[in-house]
């Protein structure tokens, strides 16, 4: 008897001993438990947030109303910034119903431009966090386009199908009007601006056939002003809004530069 009831102390000494170790166990599986709860949660986001950008590309517009019907070539653009650059604003130059997409890329030299809207293709983390954060720029949706060395966001492409109608961005008058060349060809011309609300930047558009009735020093006003027509040359590259569009990815492309380092009078 006396040899039995010390085993059982003994026992119960090893039980409490052993206690402590056992609560810790238990403890890291709850930790890793909740690491997995944490993991799955984000997985759970990342697909949905997948699914959200599934499907045909939204509307470069977003939810601004627009008018709908008109001709692609009659129809002035509606009165919507796209862009800003300073004071500086930048109305959309082609009709709002023809426009494909839109999206910012790099450019030596050009002044950086600030989007108006919501990147599309930004991360998903990024795009979480605007969701449910509430803090997304809305309205117009654009993309950042890979590729270019120089200014990030330097230069503003508008999709839009050849023979599209080009109206000026911006309010001022015409200072130059040049050949445009991509590749040792002519691909159209190189219209530049000096926009009224700031005289010390250019504001030049490519990849267009311009306006016959245009000459140096012409006067232009924003939405208004008929400047020329988009040009097709998916035959001469790949252009990069194409993975955007239902299209080859045309479109009119607009930079603004420092008139201290224009040529121009």
């Amino acid at each position: 008897m006396p040899y039995r009831a010390h085993a059982r102390r003994q026992g119960r000494r090893a039980r409490r001993l052993h206690e402590p170790a056992r609560h810790a166990s238990h403890s890291r599986r709850s930790v890793w438990q909740a690491a997995l709860g944490v993991a799955a949660a984000i997985v759970a986001l990342i697909l949905v947030l997948s699914a959200w950008g599934g499907g045909r590309p939204p509307s470069p517009l977003g939810a601004i109303t627009t008018s709908g019907g008109a001709s692609l070539t009659s129809e002035p653009p509606s009165s919507i910034v796209v862009a800003r650059v300073g004071a500086l604003s930048l109305k959309l130059p082609v009709a709002s119903v023809a426009v494909t997409a839109i999206g910012y890329h790099a450019v030596p030299d050009a002044l950086a431009l600030s989007p108006e809207g919501s990147q599309v293709n930004e991360g998903l983390l990024a795009r979480f966090f605007h969701r449910i954060s509430g803090s997304g720029g809305g309205g117009l949706n654009y993309y950042e386009l890979s590729g270019g060395t120089g200014t990030h966001n330097g230069a503003l492409d508008i999709g839009a199908a050849p023979g599209t109608d080009v109206y000026a961005p911006v309010y001022g008058k015409v200072v130059q009007i040049e050949p445009y060349v991509i590749s040792g060809r002519h691909c159209g011309v190189r219209l530049d601006i000096r926009p009224d609300d700031d005289a010390a930047v250019i504001v030049s558009m490519t990849r267009i056939s311009v306006d016959r009735t245009l000459t140096i020093g012409s006067p232009l006003q924003a939405g208004r002003t008929r400047v020329g027509s988009i040009i097709d040359l998916s035959s001469l590259e790949q252009q990069k809004l194409a993975q955007y569009t239902q299209d080859t990815g045309n479109h009119v492309t607009i930079e603004v530069n420092s008139a201290a380092m224009s040529i121009l009078p």
